[in-house]
């Protein structure tokens, strides 16, 4: 038995040394080396730009509805500056990254010393450009951002331990329809607002900010603002064919941008477009599912003159509120609920869009 048992020995020890080596990851394959690599990078602070889908309170009380019922039912359970009735994509992205939502920049002053998460500079209605908002565009937004590296609220080991979120909703393309009354020569537009895009979150990438994360353009012809026009039956395709113009043009700029990057995964482009239209015909498709008005949003106006929130001058409330929320995917005419954004978050976080910010 003893003579057996060396004999054996030798091979037992090769096969302990196997599985032992097997376990270390200088010997796995390549994409499983670099993605455990790339995981060690866990990001301290964000940092947010854009418009209403990323505004978590910096649009001013008395200036928009979403200070007043019903906006915020869901999350906190009362008005809180939200686009929506509870929370939004910011909310969800800050989870992903394991921190909480940052401060609204309009909120600093009252709470100086909350920057442990970052800043909020998004604003409700804003765009690249100036829009028919009378609030900071994306470029006061980086200028408010800067100020306040300039006087060391952030220092060069927060930026690099940060990621930016960089909503656009297309708020731009609003402004160009409601000036000119048409789309007539908008596709020149959609190359200046991509360009400015395009400089924009380089600035921001230059400032020290080590990943940005930028949203594509929404299926724009599917919130029912557009969808009114079909009594909510169906997508405008004029409208989705305008916005995939300007994602296949973001897209590319981004991949530019990459190419010039000593590190080629600098920016990423998060495809709303896509986790939109997922969302909605899945919800189209299956009769059991809890979001059965697809199109139709939750919280509206009595009639046309009014919209979500509005109330008369005797404060008697011009609106009807959906009776679940959960069950719908909008909330007004151009924002998801907080089931929505969820919904859209998870289809997000099934892609390689959202792991790329641990790269």
């Amino acid at each position: 038995m003893a003579s057996h048992s060396q004999h054996k020995h030798p091979w037992f020890l090769l096969s302990v040394f196997l599985i032992l080596l097997l376990s270390e990851q200088w010997i796995m394959q390549p994409e499983a080396r670099l993605h455990t690599r790339h995981l060690k990078f866990s990001p301290k602070k964000l940092f947010v730009f854009g418009d209403s889908y990323a505004d978590t309170g910096n649009i001013r009380r008395g200036v928009s509805k979403v200070w007043k019922e019903p906006y915020g039912t869901t999350f906190p359970g009362k008005p809180a500056g939200r686009f929506s009735d509870g929370r939004v994509i910011t909310d969800y992205i800050a989870k992903y990254l394991k921190l909480k939502s940052p401060l609204p920049y309009g909120m600093l002053k009252e709470h100086p010393h909350h920057v442990k998460y970052g800043i909020n500079f998004a604003f409700g209605g804003t765009g690249v450009f100036n829009t028919l908002v009378p609030g900071p565009n994306m470029t006061t937004q980086i200028e408010q951002f800067e100020s306040l590296i300039n006087y060391n609220v952030f220092n060069k080991s927060d930026l690099a331990d940060s990621v930016a979120l960089v909503s656009l909703a297309g708020n731009d393309y609003s402004n160009f329809l409601a000036t000119y009354g048409s789309i007539n020569g908008i596709s020149s537009f959609v190359g200046l607002v991509v360009n400015q895009t395009a400089v924009n979150i380089l600035r921001i990438h230059k400032l020290g900010v080590k990943k940005i994360a930028l949203t594509s353009l929404p299926p724009l012809g599917c919130v029912p603002e557009i969808t009114a026009s079909s009594s909510y039956r169906a997508c405008n395709d004029t409208y989705n064919i305008l916005v995939s113009i300007h994602n296949s043009c973001l897209l590319d700029a981004v991949e530019k941008l990459n190419g010039e990057s000593k590190k080629n995964s600098s920016f990423v482009m998060l495809n709303l477009y896509e986790s939109f239209l997922s969302v909605l015909n899945d919800t189209k498709r299956q009769n059991s599912s809890r979001m059965e008005k697809t199109f139709r949003p939750c919280c509206a106006g009595v009639s046309s003159e009014y919209s979500c929130g509005s109330v008369d001058d005797k404060q008697v409330k011009k609106y009807r509120v959906c009776q679940d929320p959960r069950a719908s995917f909008f909330w007004d005419t151009v924002h998801p609920t907080q089931a929505g954004w969820h919904a859209v978050y998870n289809r997000l976080r099934n892609t390689s869009d959202l792991r790329q910010l641990h790269y």
